[in-house]
């Protein structure tokens, strides 16, 4: 199952359209008003109206990106906003300027308002996914189905169940990974073990991607479920990271004894929408090199 040339240009062409509509030619929606500003709904860089355009734009571009890799659009298509926002999250400031600008409050107001926010970019990638179903019914007539009654009522319970598990195991074990793969320095620290700086953009950007490859592939080989639930999970990480490791007695901690740049864990330290976006694309990926391992294994 080795990807053709063709195949490798429409992955190209799709993740394309959603760079240069929404990663760059849309900059400006987002773009914060100061240097280093963060491309976040705390930020203030997102009014309503843009909120509401940013949804618009991601499902047409969902739309396009369906027929730009058509006949797999609905396998690929799904890529471009995703990919788009994470152009976004490439120009956007870090967590520590979100920190730096919002002073006024302290840390432990900022992060509770943020663990919501990952719903917002959730939505906008639902909206691209909407963008490419639309796509998929205008272009292709609906055929009839073979009757499967009595095999979905006995696979059913087994399939939400593993639906579940995939859900919980990966807002749970994401964190794990991502504290491994996206670190800046690590120091020792005497009450919470050890605490690490904000990791650069491109570490970010490599340990966001591969965490969530890394879990969607298990879920997919073990409990045989779709890239859509580890997505799904991406906006929930945000939230579960707050809770876990970022306590108010563990940021007084470190508030009083290191700089701001440390934080206690690699995930406090990610945007809401890298976050979402890198998930996404690590998910989808992390899926197909599921999918093809089991054939591999199958048939290799």
């Amino acid at each position: 199952m080795e990807l053709s040339w063709p195949m490798k240009l429409r992955i190209a062409a799709s993740a394309a359209i959603g760079v240069v509509l929404i990663g760059l030619l849309f900059w400006p929606l987002a773009a914060p008003p100061e240097p280093f500003g963060t491309v976040s709904l705390l930020g203030g860089s997102m009014t309503a109206f843009g909120a509401l355009f940013l949804a618009i734009l991601a499902f047409l571009t969902g739309l396009a990106a369906y027929f730009v890799s058509w006949p797999y659009g609905r396998e690929i298509g799904i890529l471009a906003v995703p990919a788009g926002l994470t152009i976004w999250g490439i120009r956007s400031g870090s967590m520590v300027n979100l920190i730096r600008h919002t002073a006024a409050a302290s840390q432990a107001q900022l992060f509770a308002a943020l663990r919501w926010e990952p719903l917002f970019w959730l939505a906008i990638v639902t909206a691209g996914f909407a963008g490419v179903l639309l796509a998929q019914k205008i272009k292709t007539r609906p055929e009839p189905k073979p009757e499967k009654n009595q095999e979905k009522s006995k696979s059913g319970g087994l399939i939400n169940i593993n639906i579940i598990i995939a859900l919980v195991a990966s807002v749970v074990i994401t964190p794990l990974f991502i504290n491994a793969f996206a670190q800046g320095i690590r120091l020792p620290d005497v009450k919470i073990g050890s605490v690490v700086a904000q990791p650069s953009v491109e570490q970010i950007v490599y340990g966001v991607f591969i965490s969530f490859g890394l879990v969607a592939f298990a879920v997919k080989k073990f409990l045989n479920v779709s890239y859509i639930w580890p997505t799904i999970a991406s906006a929930f990480v945000t939230a579960f990271a707050v809770i876990s490791y970022g306590r108010q007695d563990v940021l007084q901690h470190i508030n009083s004894k290191w700089p701001a740049v440390f934080f206690s864990h690699s995930a406090l330290s990610i945007l809401p929408v890298q976050m979402v976006a890198l998930g996404a694309l690590g998910s989808i990926a992390g899926y197909w090199m599921a999918v093809r391992y089991i054939y591999w294994r199958k048939h290799g």
